[in-house]
């Protein structure tokens, strides 16, 4: 995909895109659950987001490994891959959980299981919202629960919150096809 315009096809610099997200850059979260068999399972998804105070939406195809074990399972987790976990959360979102068995062994990923629901943690990514399938509306959006968020003790700050100067969250540039450090303050809101 690289030299690949994001641009419409006629459309040059300067034209007006009407109704193109391909200029923002998405959350890439990498989401955990278990198949029939008890096997954790990860995946990238750059479509989703926070959807109410306490839930998240993910845009997932059925075709998807993680989007069959969600709806089996009832649960599953969400992450945030890191600048020093990027490498390993591409893999997951590259192989297919379809022809892949061990995806998340061959990450160089260990898991736990959650307390709360029955979906993975995991040990490498240091925040990690677990979740509860609410529903999977009309388009076919997943949308969960968020019932805990475990966050690692090393990415705490000195007020005890989570510091994401600490974490080195990484975003997906759909433009460029690039993982972008997130996490230097600019201005404090409010």
């Amino acid at each position: 995909m690289e030299g690949k315009s994001p641009l419409p096809k006629g459309a040059s610099a300067g034209d007006r895109v009407e109704g193109s997200s391909r200029f923002y850059k998405r959350a890439r979260f990498t989401v955990g659950s278990y198949d029939e068999a008890g096997r954790p399972d990860a995946m990238n998804a750059a479509w989703g987001a926070i959807y109410d105070n306490d839930q998240v939406v993910l845009c997932l195809d059925k075709s998807h490994k993680t989007t069959r074990n969600i709806i089996s399972s009832k649960a599953f987790t969400l992450s945030f891959a890191t600048v020093d976990t990027v490498t390993s959360a591409d893999y997951v979102g590259i192989v297919s959980g379809n022809k892949e068995q061990d995806k998340i062994g061959k990450a160089g990923w260990t898991v736990k299981m959650s307390t709360r629901v029955n979906a993975p943690i995991i040990e490498e990514l240091p925040l990690v919202m677990e979740c509860e399938l609410v529903r999977i509306d009309a388009e076919e959006h997943i949308i969960g629960k968020i019932v805990n968020v475990s966050v690692d003790e090393s990415v705490l700050g000195e007020d005890g919150k989570p510091d994401y100067t600490l974490i080195r969250p990484v975003t997906y540039d759909p433009v460029h096809f690039n993982y972008v450090a997130l996490g230097n303050k600019v201005a404090r809101a409010f």
